[in-house]
């Protein structure tokens, strides 16, 4: 592959991993903790446990990303990444112990954090401002279906093999990567004196740091969906009377079905519409009326949950408008940082939606517990993209002081 192609189709295999294997703990978790020997209550809180370790290792690997990426060059992400994350998730499926699970789902997050940021400030720098929303729409939408490989390979495989596919997967598109060239605007950057990857010049202005946080709350709905809602939607069904239990594999399935064809959605409205914000605000509005029909379907049958959990994907597809956002909103000085840091902050961000749903779902159940948080997520993502400026067709060939 040459050309514009070959980046835009690495990244997105690359994004395919990523998703596969956040996805992929999502589909295994009962099993898994089941044959180490945990059953009950105890798999619902060592899952919570397991993904709170992925999530903090996301957080970290993030900002190390995230920096190394301005610093040393986005290629030096894409290769570092998936390597560690090919190793960690390998080892994962010859853990025994619920310490070692938790160990490789920390060192396995902090792999994965790098590949979505670096894949995507690659090809917003390569492409023209006219057109780059088409190259990050592709890196997106193909990179979802991953969470859909993650549904197969989880629901067919043992636990163990679904890992150890993952990190051969890795490891394939490692070999790939060779010879992808680099950014030409980070290139042209690296002869001059401006300070690369340093946090400061995030916070240094009111504005900036600003839009930074803006940039970040307007994921966070997302991640209740997929972490909170769809993972524990067994958990839910029985508190709503579901006469017979959702299938956690096939309701993830669906969920990164609808993900898939909302990012081609989102990313084909936004470039049609010249505008980002107005599609953000849509899909939001549209997420937020899918969770009020998620929460209150009593007694309801397999086949409405399913349709819920493939609208919920569609409605939350706004996550290649999401990272395309981020990415235009700073420059090619720290762009990379802020583009691999922000889907990581919102990826962690189920860390505190988990521990406040834990703690209100034990003082006023788990649908209560749900509506408050997802509640909360929804408003302040609304409230951030109203804040963000729009950045279609914006020229990213300039630094931030």
């Amino acid at each position: 592959m040459r050309g514009i192609a070959a980046p835009i189709v690495l990244a997105a295999l690359g994004y395919f991993v990523d998703i596969y294997d956040l996805i992929l703990f999502s589909i295994v978790r009962v099993k898994s903790l089941q044959s180490l020997g945990f059953s009950g209550d105890a798999l619902l809180s060592n899952g919570v446990r397991l993904l709170n370790m992925q999530m903090a290792g996301m957080l970290l690997g993030g900002v190390l990303w995230g920096v190394l990426g301005d610093k040393k060059g986005r290629l030096s992400v894409l290769f570092g990444s998936i390597a560690l994350y090919s190793a960690a998730n390998i080892a994962n499926g010859f853990c025994g112990s619920i310490g070692a699970y938790a160990a490789w789902r920390f060192l396995a997050g902090v792999g994965l954090a790098g590949e979505l940021g670096a894949g995507i400030t690659l090809v917003s720098e390569i492409m023209s401002k006219e057109n780059r929303g088409y190259g990050t729409m592709i890196v997106a939408g193909v990179g979802i279906f991953g969470g859909v490989a993650a549904g197969v390979v989880g629901d067919t495989f043992d636990w163990r093999v679904a890992f150890w596919i993952g990190g051969g997967l890795g490891l394939f598109l490692l070999a790939l990567r060779v010879g992808v060239y680099e950014s030409g605007m980070f290139e042209q950057l690296k002869g001059s004196k401006v300070a690369r990857g340093d946090f400061r010049t995030l916070l240094a202005s009111p504005d900036r740091a600003l839009r930074y946080l803006c940039g970040i709350m307007a994921g966070v709905p997302i991640w209740f969906v997929i972490g909170i809602l769809v993972t524990y939607a067994p958990e839910f069904g029985r508190a709503l009377g579901m006469p017979v239990l959702p299938n956690p594999a096939r309701s993830v399935m669906l969920l990164y079905l609808g993900c898939a064809l909302g990012d081609f959605v989102s990313g084909g409205l936004s470039q049609l519409l010249g505008s980002r914000r107005k599609v953000a605000l849509g899909f939001i509005a549209a997420v937020s009326a899918l969770v009020v029909l998620y929460l209150t379907a009593r007694v309801a049958s397999l086949s409405y949950h399913y349709a819920l959990c493939l609208l919920l994907g569609l409605a939350t597809g706004y996550w290649a408008i999401f990272v395309t956002m981020a990415a235009e909103q700073f420059g090619t000085n720290i762009r990379a940082t802020v583009t691999t840091t922000t889907p990581n902050f919102v990826r962690g961000s189920l860390v505190p939606m988990s521990l406040a749903f834990q703690a209100l779902k034990t003082k006023w159940g788990i649908i209560a517990a749900a509506s408050t948080v997802g509640g909360a997520a929804l408003a302040a993502a609304f409230l951030a993209v109203l804040c963000l400026r729009e950045t279609y067709g914006r020229d990213l060939d300039y630094c931030e002081e």
